[in-house]
Parts: C-alpha cells; structure tokens; sequence
C-alpha cells in the first residue's frame, strides 16, 4: 500500500493511497468548513440538494441511470463534525477498470460524475431548483425532528450539546428545524458558492490506479481556486478544569441511555488511547467486564476517545430502575483507573486492541480514507511526512557516507514510524 499527498492548489489537496487490495476504486471528496450556528442548517440543506441532480444529469433518475452503465456504481454523501469543523463527504465507489468488460475507463467517468455533484449543481435563474429546494427543505425538516427515535444516538448528541453548550461543537450537524422556513432558495445559492470557494478540499482515492487518475483529479481541479485553510485544522484544546453537570431527560421507554463526557486533562493521546481501552474499549475493559458482565446492570458498556476535543464519552444501555447502582460501578472503574489499578496484562490487551483496530482499517477503503482524514486535520500526515523527509535524507547521508550502522538505524526508524502511520508513505 503506498500513500501519496499532493497540493494541487493551496487549500486542495489529492491523496492517493494505491492499494491492489480491492476490486473497487473508491473516491471521496471532504469539504471542510467551520461549525457556525448561523449557517449550519443552511450547509446541511445543500449537501441535501447537491445530490438530486447536476446540470448534466437534471434527476435522480438520469443519476441512476449514469450509476448502472457504469457497473453499479454508488454515489452517497454525509455530513460530520470533526473538532470545530463541519465536514460534508461526497463518495462514489466503482469497479476497478481492469474488471469491466469492455474497458470503459469507469474511473474517469466515476470521478467526472462526483465532480459534477459536488461543484455543477442543477441551478436555474440563479437559485437551486425550485422544486429540489423546498422537498429537501421538508425532508431535513423530518430528519431534525426524528433525532429523538435513535434513543442510543440522541443520548450522545445531548451529552456533547451540554458539554459544549453555546460553543461551536455542541451544534447539531444537520441544523435546526425553526432555521429551515427563514431559509430562501436565493440565499441559499449564495451560501453554497461562498462555501465552495472558501472551504477546505481534499479529495481521496483508494485503489489499484495508474498515473492516469493524477491527471483526472488535476483537470477536475483546475476551475478551483486557491484558498487560505489554515483555520480549519484542528490544534489540542486546552481543558483547563472540571465541571460537572447532571442531565435527566425522561421518556416513554423501558430501556435507559447512560452517556457519561469525561474531559481528559493529560495531553499524551497515546497514552489517552490505552487509558480508554482498559475503561471501556472492547470485551475485556473495566466496564464490559464489571457493568455489564459481572453485575449485569447493561445491555451495552463501552467508551470512545474523541481525541480532537479531548474527551472520552461512556455509553451504557440500561433498566432505567439500574440508574444508581450502574452509576456507582461506572465511577468505581474510573476512580480505579486514576488509583492505577490495572496490570500490565491491561495494558498490553489495550495496545494489541488499538494496533489490531488500525489495521483492520486496511479492510476496508471507506474507514482508511476516513482515518487519514482525520490525520489531516490533525495536521498528523504532515508532521509525519516531514519527519519522514528528514530521516531519509539523513539516512541517504550517512550510506553515502558509509556509514552503514548508522544508516541502518535511521532506516528501522523509518519503518518504524510508517508502521504507526498504518500506511506505507511514498515520497513527494
């Protein structure tokens, strides 16, 4: 697996990760913009409207019809949040060109169709189509008022909008319902092409490719503009102290949703990584094992570490009668845990869950792509790329120096650090 970085433009980046792994190409597109209440529910509204149809391929339908010819392609789209950014994701996956019958260069034809999605909107008389606006104004309507069905996910999203009250991370990703009637179709236009010539791009790739798609992707680039992003990446917050704030929301159900945000003061991430393994990341953690195991106070236990925003979120499905008591253990296994109550046996479980985690990644192209962009707004890709650059100059240095052992040496840490990288790094 070989994986490449190039700035097309400033602000646009294309990153390539070769791979003869599949017998599919899948291409993303992510733009980057900042979380802002005034706007978010007007972003996701577009995203919305982007995929119903371009100014070549006017519906769904003919959008349908472009996927079958080209062997069943699919084409989705999201919206996330990662620190104070909100991402839209556009995808399409196709078959690999060395697969199809009569070698249709589906590649190009696959990347000129996202392209198409994501910067040729159907536009007419200088708005989004009448039609296409106010039947996707009614449906995110829907889709904002039915958060409450997923009890699981409502419980987080309630967990981070109190953690991060009035701070730009606790917005909901898909906007408000009361932002929707206030919303014009001509202002929303407007919206649109001043996020698309302002936003972050990065545009991925994975899969068995020649040197023909950096050509594509730089033809599909070349009517962008440069454009300043250095507000869009994410540097470590600061958590400066602890808070803590109780919230009950009753409802009709006979299964609870616990969610505990825990801010996380230590700035190590590896270590932070290791910490929410042995608490709560898979079968042999404090909390599968005691909440739900040996006390059999939850259907579900577990934590995730959100390392953009240094917090680690506890989750736990239980009888809503179990509240105190499963609260009780849920504390006890974090105060065991800042006691050191844990073996090295923990440890190394922990590590080996986050190394085999990692590289199980490389199994499927959607959660490669998506771990590397994370990287990238961590600027991660490129401290390691730089730091890459530097020991294999020096490592050139000292061969040509003959100094062997020494050369060696840099040369183990190379593999070293592209082995935690998850993928092998091609030079620029």
């Amino acid at each position: 697996m070989l994986y490449n970085i190039k700035e097309n433009k400033k602000g646009i980046k294309f990153h390539k990760i070769t791979t003869s792994k599949f017998k599919t190409n899948l291409v993303s597109i992510f733009l980057t913009t900042k979380l802002e209440r005034e706007d978010i529910t007007k972003k996701a509204l577009i995203l919305a409207i982007l995929k119903r149809g371009t100014q070549s391929l006017k519906t769904q339908e003919e959008i349908s019809i472009k996927l079958e010819e080209l062997y069943g392609a699919e084409l989705n789209c999201g919206v996330d949040k990662l620190g104070d950014d909100h991402i839209f994701k556009f995808y399409i996956e196709s078959l690999n060109d060395k697969y199809a019958y009569k070698q249709e260069n589906i590649l190009l034809q696959s990347i000129d169709l996202l392209f198409d999605i994501v910067f040729n909107p159907l536009v007419e008389n200088g708005q989004f189509n009448e039609e296409y606006f106010e039947s996707e104004k009614g449906n995110l309507k829907q889709k904002i008022e039915a958060k409450k069905d997923n009890k699981s996910a409502y419980a987080y999203t309630r967990c981070i909008e109190t953690m991060y009250k009035d701070q730009p991370y606790g917005l909901y990703s898909y906007g408000y319902a009361e932002d929707l009637d206030k919303i014009t179709n001509k202002e929303l236009y407007e919206t649109y092409l001043n996020m698309i010539k302002n936003c972050k791009i990065d545009i991925f790739a994975s899969g068995d490719f020649t040197e023909e798609i950096d050509s594509i992707i730089e033809k599909n680039t070349e009517k962008l503009s440069a454009r300043e992003v250095e507000q869009f990446y994410i540097e470590t917050e600061e958590k400066t102290g602890i808070i803590e704030k109780v919230v009950k929301e009753k409802m009709d159900v006979s299964q609870g949703k616990l969610v505990i945000g825990l801010d996380v003061l230590e700035i190590d991430k590896n270590a932070t990584s290791v910490y929410n393994a042995i608490l709560g990341g898979g079968a042999n953690s404090k909390l599968f094992q005691n909440v739900r195991e040996k006390a059999s106070l939850a259907y579900s236990a577990g934590s995730m570490y959100i390392k953009q925003k240094r917090n680690i979120i506890i989750r736990s499905g239980i009888e809503i009668e179990n509240y105190d008591k499963a609260l009780e253990i849920i504390e006890k296994q974090i105060e065991d845990m800042k006691q050191g109550e844990f073996s090295d046996k923990d440890i190394q479980n922990a590590k080996e869950l986050i190394i085999a985690s990692i590289k199980s990644m490389q199994d499927e192209q959607d959660s490669e792509i998506s771990y590397c962009f994370g990287r990238e707004l961590m600027r991660e890709n490129e401290k390691s790329m730089r730091t890459l650059a530097m020991l294999r100059y020096q490592a050139d240095r000292y061969q040509s120096a003959g100094n062997g052992a020494m050369s060696q040496r840099l040369n183990a840490e190379i593999r070293r650090l592209m082995s935690e990288m998850s993928v092998d790094a091609d030079k620029n």
